[in-house]
C-alpha cells in the first residue's frame, strides 16, 4: 500500500482541512504514516499569517525529506495559495496546490514518482476570486476534540492580513448543511467550530442568508454532541444575543477567544479594524457579567507600523484591567501587499520582541490568577488521547488545563472532579469525583 504523511501549519481550520483531505487519502488506498516511516506522499498544509510561517514551510520540507528522501512533497494552504512559484522553488518540491484545488489533488496527480532535479514541480493554484465554493471539513481521529469548518474566507480589510488573498471572501456552509455534520461525526465529545472569520457565518453564494446566531441555536439541539465551543470571533460580530444565548446554553461552553489585536484605538484604526476600546470593553464586561467563570482568550499585534512606546503601554494596560484569562502575542510581521507594509513608522524588530515578552509575561499572571480563581470549584474534564511522560491532561468546559498521573481509560471521556491546585507546570491538578 501506499503510505501518506500530513504536517499542518497554522490555525484549527488548516487541521480541520488537512483532516478532510487525509479521508481522501484513506479512500484511494493510502495508509496514512509518520514521517519516520518514510511515506510515499508528504503532504504539507501552510500558514501564512506571519513571516515565520513562510519560513516553517522551507524547514519542514527539508525535515521530511532528511526523513524520507524519496516522499513526493505537496505543498498546499495559503502559503501555496500567495507564493506558489516561491515553494515550487524550494528543492525537494514536487506539487503546489492553491486554495480552491487542495481538495482535488489526488484527481490531478495520478504519478506518485519524485521528480528528477531538472524538472519543474507541478503548480494548480487558480485565482482566489475564481470558483469561490464552500469546501466543508472536520477534523476527526487525530485529536479528542472534532474542528468543524462551518466559514470559510473574510471579507474585511485589516490593514495587516494576508487572508482574504489567501482564501477570497467571506462565504458559509448552510445551517442545514451543519448540522448534519454534528449529527453524522461518531464518538466525539467536543465540537469545535471554526471559520476564518467565524461570526460573519452566513453568506451563501454571495448573498447573506443566515447568521452564525441561528446556527448555535440550531447546534445545540443536537444531542448526540455534550459540548460545542467557539474557536474564535470578532467583538464587533459577537452580539449580546449570542453572548446572552451561550450563558444559557445546554451545550455551548462559557468560553470566549476574541481578537483584540491592540489596546489603543490610534493603532486600531490604522490597523482598519471594525471597533474601538470601549466596545471590546464592553462585551468583556457582559460576558462575565453573564457567566462570572468564563474563559476569555485575546489575540494581540504589537510592533505596529505607528505603534509608540506611549501606544503600546496604552494596551498594556487596557489588557491587565481587563478580566481576561490568557494572551495570544503576534509580533507584527511585514506581508507583502499588504496596506501595512506602506506604512510609516516601522517598529525596530528589538523592539517587536521586547513588547511580545512583556505581554506574554502578563499572559502567564493573568492565566494563573485565572486558574487559582477556580481553585476549589467542580468542573467537568474532558481528558485528550496521546498522553505523554506518564500524565494525561485535559480541559474543563471553561478552558482549564488540568493534567494527573496517566491513568488508562479516561481519555475521550467526561469526568467531574474538583480543582485542587496549580502544579509547576502551570497546570491545575484534579481530584477525579468518587
Amino acid at each position: 500500500m501506499k503510505k501518506v504523511a500530513f504536517h499542518t501549519l497554522g490555525c484549527k481550520l488548516n487541521f480541520s482541512e488537512t483532516s478532510a483531505i487525509g479521508r481522501l487519502f484513506t479512500e484511494a488506498g493510502f495508509v496514512t504514516v509518520t514521517l519516520a516511516q518514510r511515506p510515499h506522499v508528504f503532504v504539507l498544509n501552510t500558514c501564512s499569517v506571519t513571516e515565520n510561517a513562510d519560513h516553517k514551510c522551507a524547514k519542514m520540507v527539508r525535515e521530511a525529506l532528511r526523513a524520507a528522501p524519496a516522499a513526493f512533497v505537496i505543498v498546499i494552504g495559503c502559503y501555496a495559495q500567495l507564493k506558489p512559484k516561491e515553494i515550487a522553488a524550494i528543492p525537494g518540491v514536487d506539487a503546489v496546490f492553491g486554495a480552491h484545488e487542495k481538495f482535488k489533488l489526488l484527481e490531478w496527480i495520478t504519478d506518485w514518482h519524485k521528480k528528477q532535479p531538472n524538472e519543474s514541480a507541478t503548480i494548480r493554484v487558480s485565482p482566489i476570486q475564481e470558483k469561490l465554493t464552500f469546501s466543508p471539513a472536520y477534523s476527526i481521529g487525530d485529536r479528542t476534540r472534532t474542528f468543524l469548518k462551518v466559514q470559510d474566507g473574510c471579507s474585511y480589510a485589516c490593514a495587516f492580513c494576508t487572508i482574504p488573498l489567501a482564501r477570497g471572501p467571506s462565504r458559509s456552509a448552510t445551517i442545514e448543511a451543519v448540522v448534519e455534520q454534528a449529527k453524522a461525526i461518531q464518538d466525539v465529545k467536543e465540537i469545535v467550530l471554526t471559520g476564518v472569520n467565524l461570526g460573519d457565518f452566513g453568506i451563501i453564494d454571495a448573498q447573506r442568508q443566515t447568521n452564525f446566531f441561528a446556527l448555535i441555536q440550531a447546534l445545540d439541539e443536537v444531542t448526540s454532541i455534550e459540548r460545542f465551543r467557539i474557536s474564535s470571533i470578532e467583538p464587533n460580530l459577537l452580539s449580546k444575543e449570542i453572548i446572552d444565548f451561550v450563558a444559557t446554553s445546554k451545550r455551548f461552553v462559557p468560553h470566549f477567544h476574541i481578537p483584540l489585536q491592540s489596546g489603543c484605538d490610534k493603532i486600531l484604526k490604522l490597523m482598519r479594524r471594525r471597533y474601538l476600546t470601549g466596545l471590546y470593553a464592553e462585551r468583556i464586561t457582559h460576558i462575565k457579567a453573564q457567566m462570572p467563570t468564563c474563559c476569555i482568550g485575546v489575540d494581540v499585534l504589537v510592533g505596529f507600523p505607528g505603534e509608540t512606546e506611549a501606544d503600546f503601554l496604552t494596551t498594556y494596560h487596557f489588557l491587565n484591567e481587563l478580566a481576561i484569562a490568557y494572551i495570544h502575542v503576534f509580533p507584527y510581521s511585514e506581508r507583502a501587499n499588504t496596506k501595512a507594509a506602506e506604512m510609516a513608522g516601522v517598529v525596530p524588530q528589538q523592539e517587536r520582541v521586547k513588547r511580545a515578552r512583556m505581554l506574554r509575561i502578563l499572559s502567564e499572571k493573568k492565566l494563573n490568577d485565572f486558574y487559582r480563581q477556580h481553585l476549589g470549584q467542580t468542573a467537568t474534564v474532558l481528558f485528550e488521547y496521546g498522553a505523554d511522560d506518564g500524565v494525561i491532561e485535559g480541559f474543563t468546559e471553561n478552558y482549564i488545563r488540568v493534567q494527573l498521573p496517566y491513568q488508562a481509560g479516561l481519555a475521550n471521556k467526561l469526568y467531574k472532579v474538583r480543582l485542587k491546585e496549580v502544579n509547576p507546570e502551570g497546570m491545575v491538578v484534579p481530584e477525579l469525583s468518587s
